[in-house]
């Protein structure tokens, strides 16, 4: 009988704890370079001629176990027309863009088949110092009655206050010098309709204007039709002029918890997805705005769906901003002026891309001014979402003059005198 070797079996042991602590240590020199080498050859990263090299083409089966669609997805060959509506000198000269007279509408698009809208861009010239809010974009799908976008051009740019400043966002953009960019996607199965309307009292001198689209056999059946709806008020109707507490009356005793006094951003019937909003204010009292929670009321929920902590917190800011402008893909705070002070004025975006909020029937979506409705700031907003159709009727669009922000008096000691631009 051989004598045991306490010493190997010792070695043995620590070996196998190694192994234990250390999966890798235990496996053998040469399969380690064969694990690394089929993890190259996968990231092919190898020097030995695969498929690709030696032109054998990799089965469809074979390549998508070994990469994702991401890698392939820019190469992927389409089978759609692009397209593009535009403002072009139709003589070959330089005059790219159409005037507007007053009451008059100009046709940005006019597309007969399937399709579908990927990117529409505005620049204007005008003397109107008002023309952000007195130009109205409307849209039809599919030669539908009613417009299922009912909006001043400025708004659905973000530049709710009618004034341009320059920012980036996923879906809008504007770009310097006043170039206006939407990247929503818009399909239509027969047919599509765009016009920009001039309410004011002055003419447009030049609206230039691209669409740019795909036209398409026909659409999947589980597409819906986007849709733009404005809305304002001016001013939000508070509920109280105490503001001792800092400008917040909560410790007052305000409580809201079904949302009946709640400033709303749109209604729709149907079946559809809320993808976000903007929103523009001007304050007419002092303090902060926004201790206002978002409620969103889902297929017939009495009470919020879903509750928010606050007008900041819904655009993924937090601290009143800080009065700091900024700009991020989902949400921002782009245009601030003042500092929680009358005239203050704001516009804000928020985008819910990442997962757009659903309904099989119907959807609310609103918000306090300020906590409990307290506060009577002046808002204009613009709501973006898809549904199946037909949409249900949009509110009147208000009169162009009314579009236009002023201050009211608002609140109590301190509040600013009714005045206009």
């Amino acid at each position: 009988m051989t004598t045991p070797n306490l010493k190997d079996e010792s070695s043995n042991a620590q070996n196998e704890s190694a192994r234990d602590e250390n999966p890798a240590a235990g496996i053998g020199r040469r399969k380690m370079l064969g694990m690394l080498a089929t993890g190259a050859a996968a990231l092919g990263l190898t020097s030995t001629p695969g498929a690709a090299e030696t032109g054998v083409a990799m089965p469809p089966a074979e390549a998508d176990k070994i990469a994702p669609e991401q890698l392939f997805a820019q190469a992927r060959l389409r089978s759609y027309k692009a397209r593009r509506s535009s403002s072009w000198d139709r003589s070959g000269g330089n005059g790219d863009a159409v005037p507007v007279e007053p009451g008059a509408a100009a046709t940005v698009l006019d597309v007969a088949g399937a399709g579908v809208i990927t990117h529409i861009w505005f620049t204007i010239a005008s003397d109107d110092r008002h023309h952000l809010k007195n130009l109205v974009l409307r849209a039809w799908w599919d030669g539908e009655a009613s417009p299922s976008v009912e909006v001043p051009i400025g708004d659905f740019y973000g530049l709710g206050l009618g004034e341009y400043f320059v920012y980036q966002s996923a879906l809008l953009a504007v770009a310097s010098v006043k170039a206006l960019n939407a990247y929503f996607q818009m399909p239509f199965s027969n047919g599509a309709k765009i016009t920009v309307t001039n309410e004011g009292k002055i003419k447009t001198d030049a609206l230039y204007f691209a669409v740019d689209y795909v036209t398409l056999p026909s659409l999947p059946a589980d597409l819906g039709r986007f849709h733009a709806q404005y809305r304002q008020a001016t001013p939000c109707k508070g509920v109280s002029n105490d503001w001792t507490s800092n400008g917040d009356p909560s410790a007052n005793g305000i409580k809201n918890l079904d949302g009946k006094d709640n400033y709303v951003f749109f209604e729709a019937a149907g079946r559809g997805h809320f993808v976000g909003v903007t929103q523009a204010v001007l304050q007419n009292q002092e303090g902060w705005f926004g201790e206002g929670d978002d409620m969103i009321f889902i297929d017939g929920d009495k009470l919020p769906t879903i509750n928010g902590t606050g007008t900041e917190d819904y655009y993924n800011g937090a601290w009143d901003f800080n009065s700091i402008p900024f700009a991020y893909q989902h949400n921002g705070a782009p245009f601030i002026t003042g500092s929680e002070r009358i005239g203050s004025r704001y516009c804000l975006y928020r985008w819910h891309t990442e997962s757009p909020i659903t309904f099989e029937k119907s959807i609310r979506v609103t918000i306090e001014h300020g906590h409990g409705n307290c506060r009577s700031d002046d808002f204009y907003t613009v709501g973006y979402w898809y549904q199946t159709e037909p949409h249900a009727a949009f509110p009147a669009l208000p009169a162009a003059e009314t579009r236009i922000p002023k201050l009211f008096q608002a609140g109590a000691a301190g509040a600013a005198p009714a005045s206009g631009e």
